[in-house]
């Protein structure tokens, strides 16, 4: 059986969107194929990488992707986890199954380790919820 594919989606990709690449790569890895992308793609933020790697989580070949490089692409799900997002997603041509919105606070705006922190967990626990919902 093939693995669904899951986009996670924000503006710059270089936060939120890139922790749920690597989440659900590590949660659920051998069930889901994990992609990122942003709007208006950034690079990696340095306490996105620090945040991730304190949790024991590889960042290897981690880098920020726009959303163009996906317009061709079909997707099970699409996650958005910002409001900038949202409407880059409704204009996006590629094709998602399902799209959710889970609006998780931008931790550039505190630009502080504990805010990347907390963005991660707040993802990690939304994937703890979603995970068992999902059929295998």
């Amino acid at each position: 059986m093939s693995k669904r594919r899951v986009l996670f989606l924000c503006n710059a990709n270089s936060a939120r969107s890139l922790m749920g690449e690597v989440l659900l790569r590590h949660m659920a890895g051998d069930r889901f194929e994990s992609f990122s992308a942003g709007s208006a793609p950034d690079e990696p933020h340095a306490l996105t990488l620090e945040a991730l790697k304190k949790q024991g989580l590889s960042t290897d070949g981690l880098h920020s992707k726009s959303l163009d490089q996906f317009e061709n692409d079909a997707f099970d799900v699409v996650i958005v986890l910002c409001d900038k997002a949202q409407q880059a997603c409704r204009d996006w041509q590629g094709k998602a199954d399902e799209i959710l919105y889970w609006d998780i606070r931008d931790p550039r705006l505190i630009s502080k380790l504990d805010a990347y922190e907390q963005a991660l967990f707040e993802i990690r626990r939304r994937l703890q919820l979603w995970l068992p919902l999902q059929k295998s």
